[in-house]
């Protein structure tokens, strides 16, 4: 279900295994509120630790400017692996990481196993 203008995109946050675990909704336009929630649920649940992260974007419909900044600030994950599926994803994802500096390494992925295995290889940062 694709949000309405001004509805809340809330993503679903876990921590597993020491993965953090990001699940935007189907349809989802994520918004500078949208992506500020999440980046404070991140650094809630992992407190003074840091995590790597999986961000599941394969349904994500748009990102808009504001949240791109929000995402572009640093947070508890150690390192962000974003995984899509379509070329649309792919196109997203360099959007975001060309134009943003971002406060840790990161990567687009469409292999789910790859992207556990870049995580778990890079393990936390110190």
């Amino acid at each position: 279900m694709t949000n309405q203008p001004g509805e809340s995109s809330a993503g679903d946050l876990s921590l597993e295994d020491g993965v953090l675990y990001l699940r935007w909704p189907r349809g989802a336009v994520i918004s500078e509120a949208d992506a500020g929630n999440a980046m404070s649920r991140v650094n809630e649940l992992c407190g003074e630790n840091r995590h790597p992260m999986l961000v599941d974007m394969a349904t994500t419909e748009k990102v808009s400017r504001g949240a791109r900044a929000v995402f572009g600030r640093p947070c508890q994950a150690s390192r962000i692996a974003l995984l899509g599926a379509s070329p649309v994803d792919k196109v997203m994802a360099n959007f975001i990481l060309g134009i943003n500096k971002l406060p840790c390494p990161t990567r687009f992925f469409t292999s789910r196993e790859e992207a556990m295995s870049w995580l778990k290889l890079q393990g936390p940062a110190a």
